[in-house]
């Protein structure tokens, strides 16, 4: 019996390390995908012969793509199952990114590159609450805080991706080229990647999934939760911190602080950094002093970075504001995360509606930057960044861990694991 139930453990601990490494892989591919275009924005707006609005209005495919693939995520993954939902998505996400670097850069063509971001805003949306629910579900099997180090690989695939684009920014590569190269690798790196996933739903595993109606009714009961809207105000201010950064730090270094294209592809490159490194040594932190504390002191920290980006002066006190920035945005996400995932029944549904609030901020966010910036210019539009991180600051409370919770999804996982 002793030596089954330490076989048992070995196979449960063996799977578990698979998991988290494949899900770790395919919040990397997230983060490529997502940085693929930041840093050609400035070739992308010449290419297309448009102003910073009209690029912020074309930035509004992604947030049009992101909220319909977060609304189908649930109903995609319990359809087909992890492995074949996730791969889609990312698929539909390199697909995506092919369209723009065609629409943009061969056709010339303004509604052919929205459509391109449509096409990705729908792979990402849907494929980040799926890796998600993978990540809080490894979390709770593992019985330590992973989220922050799975929003770090996130991270780091923004850097691969950002050094790809400030390389070819620096070598003359065409972005079209580059696009379709980077699409490629994310299409062939996510079949590899969901292979090692657990066949089963790895949430809600050893119970009977409930009918799409009252799923939807779920959902939709999360948006009169308190304590999930409080989580997405937290979301709110550090998502619309990322997505600004994702879409116009290269141009606010370029065009308020005059650095060449390569140069503040480069900037963008050392964000990513700053926010892999926070998320990185941010897991250990939590389990310290808890998310509250770990979320104010990192989002007080990134006031002062965008602070200093915005007053600027030589480029060394720019690219300091530009870490301290990074940092300030890198944890609200991962543990609003972790806490809504813990805050009931149908993991999935909560995860959206928070998701949903982040991704308005992430996405929807830098076309109301871009409009801003056409009246006060694009370093002055900034402010309401830091008027949301303040928000942000004072809402943290609630991501407080509440004892007890999530201990019934953890136990399905084990089994699930087990008998997969």
């Amino acid at each position: 019996m002793n030596l089954h139930g330490n076989t048992e453990k070995l196979a449960v601990a063996s799977s578990t390390r698979s998991w988290r490494n494949a899900a770790m892989g395919l919040f990397a591919l997230g983060g490529v995908s997502i940085s693929t275009w930041g840093p050609r924005l400035p070739s992308i707006r010449e290419d297309l012969r448009v102003g910073d609005a009209t690029i912020g209005l074309v930035l509004a495919g992604v947030t049009i793509g992101s909220i319909a693939g977060l609304l189908a995520s649930s109903a995609l993954l319990s359809r087909v199952g992890p492995q074949r939902a996730i791969w889609g998505s990312l698929a539909l996400a390199a697909v995506g990114i092919s369209i723009v670097g065609i629409g943009a850069g061969t056709l010339t063509s303004l509604p052919v590159a929205m459509a391109g971001f449509i096409c990705v805003g729908l792979g990402i949306g849907a494929v980040d609450v799926m890796i998600n629910v993978e990540g809080a579900a490894v979390e709770r099997t593992a019985g330590k805080t992973l989220m922050p180090l799975m929003h770090a690989a996130w991270s780091a695939g923004a850097i691969f991706g950002s050094g790809i684009g400030a390389a070819s920014a620096a070598l003359g590569i065409a972005f079209q080229w580059q696009f379709l190269g980077e699409a490629f690798v994310i299409t062939a790196a996510a079949a590899i990647a969901v292979r090692y996933l657990p066949q089963a739903m790895p949430l809600d595993a050893a119970t009977e999934r409930p009918p799409a109606a009252r799923r939807v009714r779920q959902w939709l009961r999360g948006w009169g939760d308190w304590r999930l809207l409080l989580i997405g105000l937290v979301m709110l201010g550090v998502e619309l911190g990322e997505g600004t950064s994702n879409s116009w730090l290269t141009l606010a270094v370029r065009d308020g602080h005059h650095q060449p294209e390569a140069i503040a592809a480069l900037f963008f490159t050392m964000f990513a950094i700053g926010e892999t490194a926070a998320r990185i040594v941010g897991g250990p932190l939590v389990d310290r002093v808890g998310r509250v504390r770990t979320v104010r002191f990192t989002i007080a920290l990134g006031v002062l970075g965008l602070v200093l980006f915005i007053f600027g002066g030589p480029a060394w006190v720019v690219l300091i504001g530009t870490v301290l920035w990074a940092v300030g945005v890198s944890m609200g996400f991962p543990l609003g995360m972790s806490a809504a995932a813990e805050s009931g029944p149908n993991p999935a549904a909560r995860l959206s509606v928070v998701a949903s609030i982040g991704y308005l901020a992430n996405l929807g966010g830098p076309p109301v930057i871009g409009l801003l910036s056409q009246s006060f210019g694009l370093l002055n539009a900034l402010w309401l960044v830091v008027a949301l991180l303040a928000v942000g600051f004072l809402a943290a409370g609630v991501l407080r861990t509440r004892q007890g919770e999530g201990s019934s999804e953890r136990d399905s996982v084990h089994r699930a694991l087990i008998h997969r």
